[in-house]
């Protein structure tokens, strides 16, 4: 087994992973709030947690991965609204729409995604528990957390009491008995969705969500916590904070982990802001695995540039790693084989790269290495060693999932307007191979330059003419 280690947002530090429970390792990563299609930094998050998982997969024989979803918020109240829909179909529409888009960049489902409105019973029971430790009171059909009741508040984002100005993050509102103090219990509207309780008819706050939903499926503890840089404070210091005391244990999260945001040029990528790239508008031009390669290309925990440029080199270096797999031929191996793998059977370079706190760079490069000795392996058994060990690293990224052939055919596209005619394709080879052997050297080259012209490169080698879409 391969030691791990993770920068800690709580502490600041690189530490070894050591989860409480080795035979029972427990993540959670927060997923969207879903009131439209989501933009490809909200799916930076969920490819590098998907890789996280696979990691610890492949060392711990038992992982539980939970990420939700958000479908209650005042986002989507306004969504729904504009829509002239209900907040349940919008919810649904646009849930259905995320996971649909993250299949798209590869990521595998989690064990469990769980809904916040599936959950009121427990968010109630979690805010009555707070009440009467006399970490939260009622006031005029809200409920609050009264932050200076948690000592250990600020501790995740580094923030004392002292440091943070009224009114700069927060609310001030004559129902708070201090401006720091945050909702997790607001009263509905008849117009807006809500839910009885002892406070009146409301609905959560956003921050109580997640603490209910991992208090219920994951329990009073958890190995691992991640989500974007974006969330530490205020959302994650007052799940925290919520959920030390409900919970009344100092260690909620073993591990905190946060992701760098994803920027173009200077700014955020955010919906707010209006600079989005949706990833199914993305899609429409590369491929979800070369979307995926992108995301993985740098440190989580940085910033990440989106450019054209990004994705002209993720396809390139992708479009190397399928052409040796292309190149150096082997049996097929579907990617349930490496999910079954023992820790010591993937590539130890991969391994050590994920091992250093995801270095996905390092991780990518060492995949190249591994393509170099594919090709300079001169036997069969070193053939097959080297391409299997590929392959494993390709399962812990996400990636060189696909059959090499259909990779650069695009035979597997289930998307019909993507697909090409093979069989036309195939025809107009067969009568370029004749046309050379009539010396007809004009037409040969015009019959290339026809098919760069639909998108389609051909390599000639000794074997014969093979074809791949740009």
């Amino acid at each position: 087994m391969s030691d791990i280690y993770f920068h800690n947002t709580l502490s600041g530090k690189k530490e070894k992973f050591v989860p409480a429970d080795p035979d029972h390792v427990s993540v959670y990563v927060c997923g969207p709030t879903v009131y439209s299609y989501v933009h490809i930094g909200n799916g930076r998050p969920a490819v590098v947690f998907d890789v996280l998982v696979k990691l610890l997969r492949s060392q711990y024989a038992n992982v539980n991965y939970v990420s939700n979803i958000t479908d209650i918020d005042d986002k989507i109240n306004t969504a729904a609204s504009a829509n002239n829909e209900s907040i349940a179909e919008l919810a649904e529409r646009f849930s259905a729409a995320y996971q649909e888009d993250m299949l798209t960049l590869g990521v595998t489902p989690p064990d469990l995604v769980p809904k916040a409105t599936h959950h009121i019973a427990e968010i109630i029971e979690m805010i009555e528990t707070l009440i009467s430790l006399d970490n939260a009171y009622a006031s005029d059909g809200h409920v609050l957390f009264h932050v200076p009741s948690d000592p250990n508040y600020g501790s995740l984002s580094k923030r004392s009491l002292e440091d943070m100005i009224d009114g700069a993050r927060v609310d001030i509102a004559s129902y708070k008995k201090d401006p720091k103090d945050f909702v997790l219990w607001k009263p509905s509207t008849p117009e807006q969705p809500g839910w009885e309780s002892p406070w009146g008819r409301g609905r959560p706050g956003w921050h109580i969500e997640c603490s209910a939903m991992i208090k219920k499926h994951l329990g009073d503890t958890i190995d691992i916590h991640g989500g974007g840089s974006d969330l530490t404070f205020p959302h994650h210091e007052n799940e925290a904070a919520q959920s030390r005391c409900a919970n009344q244990t100092a260690d909620y999260v073993r591990y905190w982990l946060h992701n760098g945001m994803l920027t173009l040029g200077s700014e955020k990528m955010s919906k707010s802001v209006g600079n989005v790239l949706t990833i199914r508008g993305l899609a429409e031009q590369y491929s979800g695995e070369i979307l995926r390669y992108a995301l993985l290309s740098g440190q989580y925990r940085s910033s990440l540039s989106w450019s054209d440029e990004l994705l002209t080199q993720a396809k390139s270096s992708l479009d190397s790693l399928y052409q040796t797999l292309r190149d150096v031929p082997g049996g097929g191996i579907t990617s349930d084989h490496f999910a079954q793998l023992s820790a010591n059977d993937y590539p130890a370079n991969v391994v050590a790269a994920l091992s250093d706190d995801m270095n996905t760079p390092k991780a990518l490069a060492a995949m190249h290495e591994l393509s170099g000795q594919l090709r300079k392996a001169e036997d069969d058994a070193e053939k097959d060693r080297c391409r299997n060990a590929l392959l494993a690293g390709g399962w812990l990224l996400g990636l060189l999932g696909r059959e090499p052939e259909a990779y650069f055919t695009g035979a597997d596209l289930a998307d019909d307007a993507s697909k090409v005619d093979a069989a036309a394709i195939e025809s107009l080879i067969e009568d370029r191979k004749n046309a050379r052997k009539e010396g007809n050297y004009q037409r040969s080259d015009e019959i290339r330059d026809e098919l760069l012209a639909q998108g389609i490169e051909l390599e000639d080698s000794r074997e014969g003419t093979r074809w791949r879409k740009l």
